[in-house]
């Protein structure tokens, strides 16, 4: 497939004008995809700003930046006007110490973390990866606390920590982030599984009605953070009290004061909660679910309010 003059223009203009540049699908603030996440997550670790172009939104930068690099796969990172690589060369050159090199930051801390891991949890742990031959144990946490565990094989840039018989591997930043962390089994509402529990977290998730937020709401004495997509909010506006998840993101939200109420609302009530947690274990002390959600509001408090 060969390129036209038009679009390989504005892709070396793009590059002309910006020394980092990400094509990826969905933006910085809102990744579209899996692999456009890990980038940018990576990426946001070193750089405080860096240029993306969203191929979501333009089909010919999105078919041309394949031909134009040689490269078949989104996202692509570029420096200095040349390719880089994908989310997974990224990520390994990130846990290598040469992401850091290439945008002169200081070498990454590979000091490996003290964790905790519960014989429930290790037990669980051990049943799930008993045939996971050839795989190890990945653990990444990320600025919010928001932590995830795969199965992926091992690299030798990994920082490996080993408790309760379990071996664990980190990128750079997570095995910091997982200083002093307990890994638990636990079950919940939602079903069965592990969990983090960090340093200074807070003494967990409360349950609010909808009739006491509306009592605190009139009082000023909570803040409420609706954590709905744009889906449901186009649908059922949020309250006019509240501040949206997803347009101050995770990081402003997570520099409130630790002592601050803050109570977290969905659709039903289930989701929420799950964010609710993230912010707990980030140390905050009073932090709530809205049981029902916005559904419980529009059938018990405000009948204007659509339901969906």
């Amino acid at each position: 497939m060969s390129l036209d003059t038009a679009t390989r223009d504005r892709i070396e203009t793009l590059l002309k004008d910006h020394r980092v540049v990400l094509f990826m699908k969905g933006t910085r603030q809102q990744p579209m995809c899996g692999f456009s996440a890990t980038a940018t997550n990576t990426l946001n670790e070193l750089l405080p700003e860096y240029h993306t172009v969203n191929v979501l939104e333009d089909s010919e930068i999105r078919e041309g930046i394949k031909v134009f690099g040689n490269w078949p796969t989104i996202p692509q990172l570029y420096v200095d006007g040349e390719l880089v690589g994908g989310a997974d060369i990224i990520r390994q050159m990130y846990g290598s110490g040469e992401l850091h090199q290439l945008f002169g930051a200081a070498a990454p801390d590979r000091t490996p973390p003290e964790i905790s891991i519960t014989d429930k949890a290790a037990d669980a742990i051990r049943a799930g990866t008993a045939n996971a031959e050839g795989l190890a144990l990945h653990l990444e946490i990320g600025p919010d606390h928001s932590a995830g565990f795969q199965l992926a094989p091992a690299s030798e840039h990994d920082i490996v920590v080993t408790a309760n018989g379990i071996e664990v591997h980190f990128d750079p930043a997570s095995a910091q982030r997982a200083k002093g962390i307990v890994i638990d089994w636990v079950s919940t509402m939602q079903g069965e599984g592990l969990s983090l529990k960090f340093p200074g977290a807070g003494g967990g998730v409360q349950s609010m009605s909808v009739q006491e937020l509306k009592h605190r709401l009139a009082a000023g004495s909570i803040t409420l953070i609706d954590t709905r997509p744009a889906q449901g909010r186009a649908i059922a506006p949020p309250l006019p009290q509240a501040r949206v998840l997803e347009e101050e993101g995770y990081q402003a939200l997570a520099n409130l004061p630790k002592d601050m109420p803050i109570a977290f609302m969905c659709h039903h009530g289930v989701s929420s909660r799950g964010v609710a947690e993230r912010f707990a274990a980030h140390g905050f002390t009073q932090i709530y679910s809205v049981d029902g959600g916005i559904d419980a509001w529009a059938g018990e408090i405000d009948s204007s309010v659509p339901r969906y």
